[in-house]
């Protein structure tokens, strides 16, 4: 009889980033990481929020498993400077989560000059530069990159444009930095659907429209429930493991079924 081994994701003692991490998505990675052992920088523009999440994780996981940065990820210079940080406290870095955005836009066809570049920068070259940034790190490691995404970006749900073509893009970037980086880093994607928690924008929805919304859920998304940060933490730290080490260039979608493409 076959021996099958226990799942083990070997991720005990890797060093990890996961940029926007003060709360929601973000913050359930880390959270996701730091229960398989892991040692987590937590990162956003700055917030009272990222130091208080801070603090609660050092006291579930200990002092030195996780820290946070302020960073902000549409500027080279600040990611520059969170790089100093992590050589200087790690010396290397084994994963990268690029999970900054920001669905917020105009409702026009297509959105003012103005708003396009904000979308575009937070969605969009925030995931570029922090490749940019940290691609080389990975490189020695011979390690991995998420990029979080969204459904929005392969399918037109009415979203506005701009967020829309920002995480297509984000989509088509990495799959051809897997194919560019490998075999020496792995390059994947999580699309997520409708994921709920408190004080996000679907809590905001709900608030204005409870209604609507369930409507909305019951009749699009097949599972007829939103989706939860720490299922999207849970998907992200299997597909950064030695786990899925023949997984790269891949966009998995994560919505409940919700979106309806057949390729």
């Amino acid at each position: 009889m076959e021996l099958i081994e226990k799942l083990d994701l070997e991720l005990s003692n890797k060093n990890i980033l996961v940029t926007g991490a003060s709360r929601g998505i973000g913050l359930a990675i880390a959270k996701s990481f730091l229960i398989e052992n892991a040692r987590v920088c937590i990162v956003s523009r700055g917030s009272e929020e990222l130091l208080e999440n801070e603090k609660k994780l050092k006291k579930e996981f200990g002092d030195e498993s996780v820290w946070a940065s302020t960073c902000d990820c549409t500027e080279t210079n600040s990611l520059e400077k969170l790089k100093e940080k992590i050589i200087e406290k790690w010396g290397s870095l084994d994963v990268v989560i690029a999970n900054v955005g920001n669905g917020k836009s105009d409702k026009e066809e297509i959105p003012n000059e103005d708003s396009w570049d904000k979308t575009w920068n937070v969605n969009f070259q925030s995931a570029l530069f922090t490749a940019r940034a940290f691609l080389p790190m990975l490189k020695e490691s011979e390690g991995s990159m998420l990029f979080i995404s969204s459904i929005t970006g392969l399918e037109a749900f009415g979203a506005p444009t701009d967020y829309s073509v920002a995480k297509t893009s984000v989509i088509s970037f990495a799959k051809n930095l897997a194919r560019k980086s490998a075999p020496n880093v792995r390059v994947n994607v999580i699309a997520p659907g409708n994921i709920y928690f408190e004080n996000g924008e679907w809590d905001k929805k709900i608030k204005e429209n409870k209604e609507i919304v369930y409507k909305m859920i019951n009749s699009k998304v097949p599972m007829n429930r939103f989706g939860t940060p720490k299922e999207i933490g849970d998907a992200s730290v299997f597909l950064s493991s030695d786990r899925a080490r023949f997984i790269t260039g891949a966009t998995l979608v994560i919505d409940g079924g919700q979106t309806v493409r057949i390729i």
